[in-house]
């Protein structure tokens, strides 16, 4: 998706309509209004509710009609709009009123509520300049997450890889971090977020922390890293990911003191939710083959003349039962019958076998019914059993509840559904699921030993009643509330402080508003009550981030790059550690608040307050080796860093933000030039 930044002047300029002035159209308004731009609306009736108040005080004019007419469009200011929001309720009405809009300038950029995918990628090749969303599909990620109840805050993928966002609070047993310098905790695989000292409040910025605080007992850090890489799996590969998952956090937790007790939890967490039957058979497997080996291993000790393959099947015929058989004329090689000069332990060994191997036998036997009558009752009792804890209750599968569900899924959480209907859905048919009213199929949930209650109906109040039962049930357990009017979350919020009220409309009018101004938003997730949105750019010539270093784009518009790519490469880097100038053409995925695109949108960096004192190099090679330094962080040419080095001691003119600045002294510090920071008093133009 392409972007181009906007001037101070130009953006007075741009003029927006929103198509739909419901719950959705209402926020687009207010967020737009964010980015001091002007915004027309259409809407079929005159709104007699309005849920953000100041939203009449924010329109440029509004015209009541049908945003499908030509005569309209061309009233609300079709043809000098820079992008249209078709946000109406009716999907249909959306796509028509796409198609007048494009008729009418062939320049405007389409936003449309829609979740008809396939339809959309067609008119995205046909129309361009065209970006579909469906807000349901945009808040459920922070339904499902708010559940699950963990550190992890975000999950979403990129090129394969998937990258967890984590909120930490900072333990006596993390060695890992404790009194280390919070830039030491940068990794090619993690990027630190956010540090807040205890006791601290959050941080309205992203890299609005100090690289060189140590990090104590009771800080928060936030920070991205990469959970693992995706493998391509036709069969299943949500399974799969969800099996690797486990098996690599049990690998890595595994040290030599507590080898046995990890195996010992292992089996028991495997086998929780598997047939008693089944375990029995794993063990007597085990067993069956250890017994095997022994008996080869006994048997060509004890007769020597035989050979390996004779002991191999002996010891098979005694576990297949043939006890009878071996000793009623079976003969080794020396021409002997195994009972003339056995010894009687042996022999009760090989007694032994034989009544394993028939236990083994009969498992096996039992395993098979097993399949068998399940398969055959599997229509009539398609949905798998509720968990007894630890599980997510789930009530209202609407679309949006079907979508958190599956989010829940692929997390490997353990959930359980309540609707008032069966389903028919493939997707969900592993969910377990209780038909009925939600109030009455409360304790069949196990609600006591829930982990979290997630209320995703389309009505508040029974939404809230639910809730409040539940949480009498059960208080210990997070409670999500959805809420279709911000005034309900407003009102609600400060009254229930244990349960997490979120108005999908709000969450969603974030994303719709920053595709208005070219944005290609992939994901987001909720930090500090704040929606922070994974947002994708292709540069091009006259873009605010044409010619900027990536540090300069992290610490001038407060967002955080996670994955660049060159132009015409097909290789990326993750959590880059080299300052990369971004030329046209580049690829570049960052995380950014609306406040940060703002900033990139606009032009409108923040100011550079440091400089860099250098007080001296120590050796001849420190000249050269701190102007490749120089250069490289600085983004000024060599020969210039190099005329710098050579007149020392002086003051770098370039302006730096302090994270360049510290950087920059740590770098210089370990090729053996002195350097300090200097506060500049008075902003520098960036």
């Amino acid at each position: 998706m392409d972007t181009h930044g906007t001037s101070n002047q130009a953006k007075q300029q741009d003029l927006f309509l929103v198509c739909g002035l419901q719950s959705l159209g209402q926020h687009c308004v207010a967020v737009l209004k964010e980015y001091d731009v002007k915004v027309n609306a259409i809407e079929d009736v005159q709104p007699k509710h309005w849920e953000v108040p100041e939203v009449p005080s924010l329109l440029e004019r509004l015209i009541i009609g049908d945003c499908r007419q030509p005569s309209v469009l061309e009233q609300a200011g079709i043809r000098q709009c820079r992008s249209i929001l078709l946000v109406t309720r009716n999907e249909r009405m959306n796509i028509e009123a796409a198609f007048a809009a494009r008729r009418l300038n062939p320049q405007v950029r389409l936003i449309v509520r829609s979740d008809k995918q396939n339809f959309n990628k067609l008119l995205y090749e046909n129309l361009g300049n065209f970006v579909a969303f469906e807000p349901t599909h945009l808040c459920a990620h922070a339904f499902a997450l708010t559940a699950l109840d963990s550190e992890a805050i975000g999950y979403f993928t990129l090129e394969g890889q998937l990258l967890q966002v984590i909120e930490h609070q900072v333990q006596p047993k993390d060695s890992w971090c404790i009194a280390k310098p919070v830039h030491r905790l940068n990794l090619t695989t993690r990027r630190i977020l956010s540090h807040t000292p205890v006791s601290s409040n959050p941080l309205l910025e992203l890299f609005e922390w100090n690289p060189e605080a140590e990090v104590q007992v009771g800080d928060t850090l936030v920070y991205i890293d990469v959970a693992y890489e995706l493998a391509l799996s036709e069969q299943d590969p949500k399974k799969y990911h969800r099996q690797k998952w486990q098996w690599q956090q049990f690998l890595q937790s595994i040290k030599p003191k507590n080898l046995l007790q990890k195996i010992v939890r292992f089996w028991q967490s495997y086998y929780q939710s598997q047939n008693q039957i089944r375990r029995i058979a794993t063990i007597y497997a085990i067993t069956v083959l250890i017994l095997w080996l022994v008996g080869i291993v006994l048997y060509r000790l004890y007769y020597p003349e035989i050979t390996l393959q004779e002991a191999f099947y002996a010891t098979a015929i005694l576990l297949l039962g043939g006890y009878g058989d071996l000793f009623g004329g079976v003969e080794f090689a020396s021409q002997a019958q195994p009972s003339d000069h056995m010894p009687w332990w042996l022999r009760l060994f090989s007694l032994g076998l034989t009544l394993t191997g028939q236990a083994f036998v009969g498992v096996l036997y039992a395993l098979l019914t097993d399949a068998l009558v399940t398969s055959r009752f599997h229509f009539f009792n398609s949905h798998p059993p509720i968990p007894q804890r630890n599980h997510v209750v789930l009530i209202g599968l609407n679309q949006l509840g079907q979508r958190v569900a599956a989010i829940l899924q692929d997390l490997n959480q353990p959930l359980v559904g309540i609707h008032p209907t069966n389903l028919d859905q493939q997707s969900l048919a592993d969910m377990p699921l209780i038909v009925g009213n939600a109030i009455e199929a409360l304790p069949q949930a196990n609600l006591s030993h829930a982990k979290s209650i997630v209320l995703v109906g389309d009505d508040n109040m029974e939404n809230l009643e639910i809730g409040l039962m539940a949480h009498a049930m059960n208080p210990a357990s997070r409670l999500i509330i959805r809420s279709q009017d911000r005034h309900f979350s407003d009102n609600i919020a400060p009254l229930f402080p244990y349960a997490q009220v979120l108005c999908g409309a709000a969450l969603s009018a974030e994303v719709f508003a920053c595709a208005a101004f070219g944005e290609n938003v992939l994901s987001l997730f909720r930090l500090s009550d704040q929606i922070v949105m994974v947002t994708e750019y292709n540069i091009e010539e006259g873009d605010t981030l044409n010619g900027l270093l990536l540090s300069e784009i992290a610490h001038g518009y407060s967002v955080v790059p996670i994955l660049y790519q060159k132009y015409r490469q097909d290789n990326y880097s993750l959590m880059l550690w080299n300052d990369v100038k971004l030329e046209a053409g580049d690829r570049l995925i960052v995380l950014a608040t609306s406040r940060g695109l703002q900033r990139i949108e606009w032009g409108e960096m923040l100011p550079r307050l440091w400089q860099v004192q250098i007080k001296k190099a120590l050796s001849k090679n420190a000249l050269a080796d701190g102007a490749e330094e120089i250069a490289l962080i600085t983004g000024c040419s060599f020969a210039t860093a190099r005329q710098w080095m050579n007149n020392l001691p002086g003051v770098l003119p370039t302006p730096l933000y302090k994270y360049q600045a510290q950087s920059l002294v740590r770098e210089l510090r370990k090729v053996q030039v002195l350097a300090s920071l200097i506060f500049i008093d008075q902003p520098s133009n960036s």
